[in-house]
């Protein structure tokens, strides 16, 4: 069942990063499904930490970058949505290539929502796991 309150497309969500964290570290949204969102970020100088493996904290960009846009585009119309708690296990390194995102939801609620944020390398091995809740806010009145 197609889960989007908004029209989303891959085209709309790459044009809504540009000149942000995410586009410069190199995200790149891979796959817009029914109910989940694909990207991707490269395990490139800009993402590594000192010892040549994915920074924790790039993985966690990656999930609320998949969790903020799937609360946004699964909000009504004139609401928006923003990050109240993740959680990362960070499970696998990686040190080369690229780490592979899927977020799906978990709940769906009125006023908060959770996401469930999976990452795999090249090789397809589980690399992080990260939860995201989400406030999902009405218009302002007046």
């Amino acid at each position: 069942m197609r889960i989007w309150k908004k029209e989303i497309s891959i085209e709309a969500l790459t044009l809504s990063h540009v000149d942000t964290a995410v586009s410069l570290l190199g995200i790149e949204f891979l796959e817009v499904g029914d109910d989940f969102i694909r990207a991707r970020v490269p395990v490139d100088r800009r993402t590594v930490q000192p010892f040549g493996l994915l920074h924790g904290g790039v993985s966690v960009v990656l999930a609320e970058t998949l969790g903020s846009c799937g609360a946004y585009y699964t909000a009504p119309e004139g609401h928006g949505a923003v990050g109240l708690d993740i959680n990362a296990n960070h499970i696998r390194s990686a040190t080369s290539g690229w780490v592979t995102a899927t977020a799906r939801p978990v709940h769906l609620g009125r006023t908060t929502q959770v996401w469930q944020i999976d990452m795999t390398n090249d090789a397809g091995d589980l690399s992080c796991v990260s939860r995201i809740t989400m406030a999902v806010l009405a218009p302002k009145a007046g």
